[in-house]
């Protein structure tokens, strides 16, 4: 895992866009829950679309919807994805740390430009303003030149760029253990415990 920050922040803005990879957003959302971080969650229309299209979840604007069962719902705030008056859209907000997770190329594009026609760019832009940690999660494949120049300005700007790319160092079995993975990786560079994931410890070496 990433060296963890100084200290581990009590709060996450959460934003996801509609790319695919659904269950990576689910799974960062109940991993920040279940280490007692409090959510601040942006869910974009066509992430609601995609989430449908991949899994079995119904979001109908309620924590409970993504959360598993038992986790405290009241860690997570809601915020309307074109309310641009909400809290993650000033400088004053709370959250040191923003996950874009799944990022749609779109969004990274919007970002990447200065938009703040939503909610999700326009958290985006305060964190980079503030120079507050910004963790983007594209997930697509090919990329094109127009792509890399985009990701490659956002991390010039101070983002992380951390594509959803699972190990397989750590034998998964399931589809969950490969998101798993990835997610485990996000609250690694946000310096956030957890334990559904080990690190590395060196393997096993064998004689030569």
């Amino acid at each position: 895992m990433s060296p963890a920050p100084a200290s581990v922040p009590d709060r996450v803005c959460l934003a996801v866009s509609g790319a695919s990879g659904s269950l990576y957003a689910i799974h960062t959302l109940r991993m920040l829950v279940q280490a007692g971080i409090r959510v601040d969650l942006i869910v974009s229309p066509s992430a609601v679309r995609v989430l449908h299209e991949e899994t079995d979840f119904r979001y109908r604007g309620k924590p409970a919807d993504l959360l598993a069962e038992g986790q405290d719902a009241s860690l997570v705030t809601i915020h309307k994805h074109g309310d641009i008056g909400a809290p993650p859209a000033s400088g004053t907000s709370l959250a040191p740390v923003m996950l874009v997770v799944p990022c749609s190329l779109t969004t990274v594009a919007g970002i990447a430009a200065g938009s703040a026609g939503n909610l999700i760019e326009r958290a985006a832009q305060v964190a980079l303003k503030e120079g507050r940690k910004l963790i983007i999660v594209p997930r697509e494949t090919p990329l094109s030149r127009t792509h890399l120049d985009r990701l490659s300005a956002l991390a010039w700007a101070g983002a992380t760029i951390l594509p959803a790319a699972p190990g397989f160092y750590h034998r998964p079995q399931t589809i969950e253990d490969l998101v798993d993975h990835v997610c485990a990786k996000i609250l690694g560079v946000c310096g956030i415990p957890q334990d559904r994931v080990r690190a590395w410890d060196g393997g096993s070496h064998g004689e030569e």
